[in-house]
């Protein structure tokens, strides 16, 4: 299994200003448009207690019309601008979707065939799937929302307090405890998240072994074997999403039941006030807007939590990956192997390899000596070590130096593109094994 690296927030937080860097542009434009969209959305309510306010005073059915149209026009273009701050903002995690999965191809071809061996494919593909779906979720819906939260509280907030600071801050007053139970749950749901992503892993994983080998799974009739260890696997995966269902059932209807009871209040306390004659009744209507146009975000919150800490967690599980250095490189002073040159006579001097965490050796001293355009055939019984040699000829191992020799040349010596480039290399003729 791949390692996860022990990346604190900031780490975390500089690898996703990484991926959105090269699409700052409609980050940017979709922050932009958020930003308009809120200062519209704070100008509303305060129209509309304006309208009320007057219309109280002195009836006139053209100010009404004039005040409808008016609010039709400004829902039409915040309708407008938010679609733009989606499309920007969405798109650019869609772009990070796409160039996380060309990144990890692109990577995981440069690596050597025993990382393979190593790490198995189901977990691999799931990290290459499920993983950067979660990254898009991330820095699509997780950042819009965010940039959202900061905007509608920070332009609603002023705005609240100059009508009546008191009942403002009476309506706010249950928000700490909203933050207050968003920390106490976060690293809970962090953990939650990582053992359904690792148990997803493990079930991708014994599914493409046994779509790859269900030849040998009906052969030695391994079927009731394979069908109770993913019985376990998905037993695994079910206890885990229901565990993190559980802390989700509990956390969302507790923030929205907290956001609601802000609501009540300024309801109880505002009657009264009205009928005191101590607020106005548009600018009470204005509170109520703001009271609920802070709702939604608010609530939103788990939401972008779950998204949040789904990202951590994949971030972690992706870079475990890019963080792997390809331990089979071309050497800082490679020899270039122009196909002219090309002569293709083989020579191996006391060739010798051994498998890590293996103590016998794949092979053992190995000398042979082959001209160009000679045809050899390398026989011998499993396990011999024949696969082995056909790795090292090509430098898919780890091989020391001066061992291997092409036309004289050491192959540790020579760029690797110019050693596989299997159209160049002209001899043996043929290498059977």
């Amino acid at each position: 299994m791949v390692s996860l690296p022990k990346a604190g927030r900031s780490g975390r937080l500089h690898r996703l200003l990484a991926y959105l860097r090269p699409h700052r542009s409609k980050i940017w434009g979709g922050i932009a448009a958020l930003f308009i969209v809120n200062l519209l959305g704070t100008y509303l309510p305060l129209l509309i207690g304006t309208a009320v306010d007057e219309l109280q005073v002195k009836f006139d059915f053209q100010r009404v019309v004039f005040y409808a149209l008016l609010l039709i026009g400004l829902a039409s273009l915040m309708w407008l601008i938010r679609m733009a701050s989606r499309l920007w903002i969405f798109g650019a995690g869609r772009l990070v979707e796409f160039d996380l999965k060309q990144q990890l191809f692109e990577h995981l071809l440069r690596l050597e065939p025993n990382y393979f061996a190593e790490n198995t494919p189901g977990d691999l593909i799931s990290r290459a799937t499920s993983d950067v779906d979660n990254i898009r979720r991330l820095v699509g819906f997780a950042l819009l929302s965010a940039a959202n939260t900061v905007f509608a509280y920070g332009m609603t907030l002023p705005v609240m307090l100059a009508i009546h600071p008191g009942l403002s801050l009476g309506a706010i007053a249950v928000y700490p405890a909203v933050l207050f139970i968003v920390q106490t749950f976060s690293d809970r749901l962090r953990a939650e998240q990582l053992d359904v992503q690792q148990s997803l892993a493990e079930l991708s994983e014994l599914i493409q072994e046994d779509m790859s080998g269900i030849a040998l799974i009906k052969i030695y009739g391994q079927e009731t074997n394979e069908k109770r260890q993913f019985d376990q696997l998905n037993q695994e995966l079910l206890r885990n999403n229901l565990v993190l269902a559980k802390t989700r059932s509990i956390l969302f209807p507790l923030l929205g039941g907290m956001v609601s009871l802000s609501l009540l209040i300024l309801l109880w306390f505002g009657s009264r006030m009205i009928a005191a004659h101590t607020i106005q009744v548009g600018d009470f209507i204005a509170l109520l807007l703001y009271i609920e146009r802070l709702i939604f975000p608010t609530a939103l919150l788990g939401f972008t939590i779950t998204a949040y800490q789904r990202g951590e967690v994949s971030v972690d599980r992706i870079e475990a990956i890019l963080s792997v250095k390809p331990r089979i490189i071309d050497a800082p002073d490679a020899i270039a192997l122009p196909r002219d040159r090309v002569q293709g006579h083989l020579r191996c001097q006391d060739l010798t390899f051994t498998y890590p965490n293996r103590s016998t050796p794949a092979l053992n001293h190995l000398s042979f000596d082959i001209q160009a355009g000679e045809m050899v055939a390398i026989v011998g019984p499993i396990g011999c070590g024949k696969s082995t040699l056909a790795s090292a000829l090509p430098r898919l191992l780890e091989i020391a130096p001066n061992q291997i020799f092409l036309d004289g040349i050491d192959i540790t010596r020579l760029r690797l593109a110019d050693l596989r480039g299997g159209d160049r290399l002209r001899a043996p003729r043929q290498l059977s094994f």
